[in-house]
């Protein structure tokens, strides 16, 4: 009933909007951006610069494949010149939203254009891919090209400022992934096992040689039954992994049931820390950028893994 509500405020307004995808600037000359999830509005504020204005959908702490638009997002989106999601249904419940808004708006999924042959495609999803590429600092400079080509695209004016933001950013991101592949480096490779709520790190573990297990699976939308803790616990204690970690966007609870599942054991894991998957953490902090997110998690995964202090890698 509610999916229901929201396609009956939003189609009519996607009529009334008309059918053209031209954009025109606002009274203040910048483009009106929308983009659904933290990484994506960051990567947008970064190539747009001062050209653009950007609006966040989700902030700290949303899961974005539970989130439904509301009322106030159909309108901003509706206001918008260009919307940006993440696209491989990683907005689950807003994916219809999404395409109704191509039909009258320029709307592009960031992960368009990424080779299918790098893309993950877990056997549950028969068929259909893992959208949390980000994770893949490689693949998320992919993200930041199709950006930068459809703010190109909207605003041909602008296309050298958004080249040499989109070229500064590369360089960033470059270095971003040679840091993460440094510090996973540390951790023994029969030791890098990451132990989290959900499968949302795969892409992370591909790139950065680590095991990922997830107590559920790529969506969040499957609750963990009980024979999912106590087959995580079984590996745990067998695998005598260090430490597990929660997530900001999942509650805890399902992590604390495995802790104390392989307690019961005789075994005791620690959490290790809280990662940053499916959000990044509040605008103004470190973790609060795209950037800033990736280094805290794989600080904070290391730190755990080894059993050292959050002193020693603090940078």
């Amino acid at each position: 009933m509610q999916r229901l509500l929201i396609y009956s405020i939003l189609i009519p307004v996607l009529f009334l909007t008309g059918c053209g995808k031209k954009t025109e600037k606002n009274s203040d000359g910048k483009l009106q951006i929308v983009a659904t999830v933290g990484m994506i509005t960051d990567l947008a504020e970064r190539i747009g610069g001062d050209q653009v204005a950007v609006i966040g959908l989700m902030g700290p702490g949303v899961d974005p494949h539970l989130y439904r638009a509301s009322e106030g997002d159909v309108a901003r989106m509706t206001d918008a010149d260009v919307i940006f999601y993440g696209g491989l249904h990683l907005e689950g419940a807003m994916t219809e939203v999404l395409e109704q808004m191509n039909r009258g708006k320029l709307t592009k999924a960031v992960t368009a254009d990424i080779e299918e042959s790098r893309l993950l495609t877990p056997k549950e999803f028969k068929g259909a891919h893992d959208p949390h590429v980000w994770f893949d600092v490689t693949l998320w400079m992919e993200a930041a090209r199709t950006i930068a080509a459809t703010l190109t695209q909207a605003e041909p004016g602008s296309r050298q400022l958004f080249e040499t933001n989109l070229a500064a950013l590369l360089k960033d991101l470059e270095d971003l992934h040679e840091y993460v592949k440094e510090q996973a480096e540390r951790v023994p490779s029969d030791q890098r096992v990451l132990i989290t709520a959900h499968d949302a790190f795969n892409y992370f573990g591909r790139a950065y040689g680590f095991e990922v297990r997830g107590l559920q699976g790529i969506s969040t939308v499957a609750e963990a039954g009980t024979g999912d803790v106590q087959s995580l616990a079984d590996f745990i204690v067998e695998r005598k992994i260090r430490a597990i970690f929660v997530e900001s966007s999942v509650p805890p609870r399902t992590i604390e049931a495995v802790q104390a599942a392989v307690r019961s054991r005789g075994f005791e894991v620690k959490i290790g820390g809280e990662l940053f998957s499916d959000a990044m953490g509040t605008k103004g902090t470190p973790e609060g950028t795209y950037t800033g997110m990736v280094k805290h998690n794989i600080d904070t995964i290391v730190r755990a893994l080894l059993g050292e202090s959050a002193a020693k890698g603090e940078n």
